[in-house]
């Protein structure tokens, strides 16, 4: 399986018994860490959801008070594909006038720049599904096999339309939730050590069991 990290920014990656220090990895920016019960992650961080929150500051000021909800309904209701952007683009990390930002590098790359709260919230969560799929298929390459699944965790799992446009631009199911992703397995980490579980086999049928996972399939 992999993985997506998701939040204000994304790690996104995959569990593997061994280090990955391919040159495509080091090309493609991915890093080596230690995990639970001696397993790697192979992973990268990738832009999250700080772009939206930094345009839905800029609608609070103007008096245009919509939550993310409602942002994601008016996405929804957008035309689909009208404009993308690289979301890793350093242009985009710094904070402040997002939405001019967007607009601009739309209008650079001979795109129409999303005028409407909806056409942003969609032009922001189709381009994050694409960056999730440029960055599976690296994932792929580079591990030498292919990821038939990925889990989306942490408070941007929340997301109902970013879960459903990433399983559709990836081609493979994804499964939200848990959104505590990280307490739920510092503590489950904490019983393993207590001998209270067995091991890695046990914690993930007890967060399996004690949290809320969503399926999405992928869509036309």
């Amino acid at each position: 399986f992999a993985y997506i990290s998701s939040g204000t920014w994304s790690l996104m990656g995959t569990e593997t018994d061994e280090l990955i220090t391919t040159p495509g990895a080091q090309a493609y920016n991915f890093a080596n860490e230690g995990g639970f019960a001696g397993k790697n992650r192979f992973l990268k961080n990738i832009m999250g959801l700080w772009i939206l929150q930094e345009c839905k500051r800029q609608f609070d000021t103007a008096g245009l008070n919509l939550d993310y909800a409602q942002l994601d309904i008016l996405a929804e209701q957008s035309a689909p594909f009208r404009s993308l952007i690289n979301p890793n683009d350093i242009l985009f990390f710094e904070p402040g006038e997002m939405v001019e930002k967007i607009r601009r590098k739309c209008t650079e790359t001979g795109q129409p720049a999303p005028e409407t709260p909806g056409e942003i919230t969609r032009c922001i969560k189709e381009s994050l599904a694409m960056a999730y799929r440029n960055t599976i298929e690296h994932i792929e390459s580079e591990a030498g096999y292919a990821i038939p699944h990925v889990h989306i965790i942490g408070g941007g799992a929340q997301s109902i339309l970013l879960n459903r446009f990433a399983a559709s631009a990836m081609g493979k199911p994804v499964y939200a939730g848990p959104l505590e992703a990280a307490a739920a397995g510092n503590l489950c980490a904490q019983y393993v050590a207590a001998g209270e579980l067995g091991g890695l086999s046990d914690v993930r049928r007890i967060i399996r069991d004690s949290f809320e996972i969503r399926e999405f399939l992928p869509e036309n």
